[in-house]
């Protein structure tokens, strides 16, 4: 009877530390998030308020610059560079990638607050964090396993990429529309896959190096849901100037 009492003890304590772990874990992975999402926006406000706008675009003609063409491509190119530096490199490598990347991301997007009304932009911005909140929630308490749901997902994510870029050629202002409203509900499902993903990838005898960096692909895969929802939402409700 008594070695049962302290094999329960054992496992609650066990259960504590494992809460405590993954709470602390959670919150670091959101915390990086929403910094990378407040870089990303400074950046962003900056570029667009500076000298640095013309340096991108010829504000005469509309037409973007070679350094415009590297600013907008430069994310792409460092995300890719991520999962390199995220096997090989050190963790401080791998942090300077990261926030390389929200500033890079933040160059990127400089050109919404020449389209868009700031009062717009504040507005989706808001139902954006309301919507991801709400679907991250759900991702965290649900018992349903999402995975199938989340490969789903993927799939309608390269179709959104294939379909975008022929749409460069193709200039068709339906095919925009709509593929802003299948982008809105595949980027709202993966923050709920990618929310349980999260925490299903934690295990609390982790190493603290394996751990940050757990930390680190939690942050950028929320941050790219953010930020792929709210340009859907923003293209779908934005105000343009």
């Amino acid at each position: 009877m008594l070695r049962d009492k302290i094999e329960l003890t054992d496992v609650g304590i066990e259960r504590t530390n494992i809460d405590d772990g993954l709470r602390t874990y959670l919150i670091s992975v959101y915390n990086h998030m929403a910094g990378a999402l407040g870089i990303t926006a400074l950046a962003a406000f900056l570029v667009a308020n500076t000298s640095l706008i013309t340096l991108m675009f010829n504000m005469q003609t509309g037409g973007m610059s070679v350094l415009g063409w590297l600013f907008l491509l430069s994310p792409l190119i460092v995300i890719f560079g991520f999962n390199w530096v995220l096997a090989r490199g050190t963790l401080g490598q791998v942090r300077g990638v990261f926030w390389l990347y929200s500033v890079l991301m933040g160059f990127s997007l400089a050109p919404i607050f020449l389209v868009y009304t700031q009062a717009s932009m504040v507005r989706v911005f808001l139902i954006t964090a309301a919507m991801f909140g709400a679907m991250s929630i759900y991702g965290t308490v649900t018992k349903r396993d999402l995975t199938s749901m989340g490969s789903f997902l993927i799939m309608g994510l390269w179709g959104i990429i294939i379909a975008s870029l022929v749409n460069i050629f193709m200039q068709s202002s339906a095919l925009y529309y709509v593929l802003s409203i299948i982008s809105v509900i595949v980027f709202t499902g993966l923050t709920a896959y990618d929310t349980q993903k999260i925490r299903q990838i934690y295990m609390s005898a982790d190493n603290q190096d394996s751990m940050t960096r757990k930390v680190m692909i939690g942050a950028l895969e929320l941050y790219l849901d953010f930020i792929n929802l709210f340009l859907a939402l923003l293209r779908l409700m934005g105000e343009r100037k």
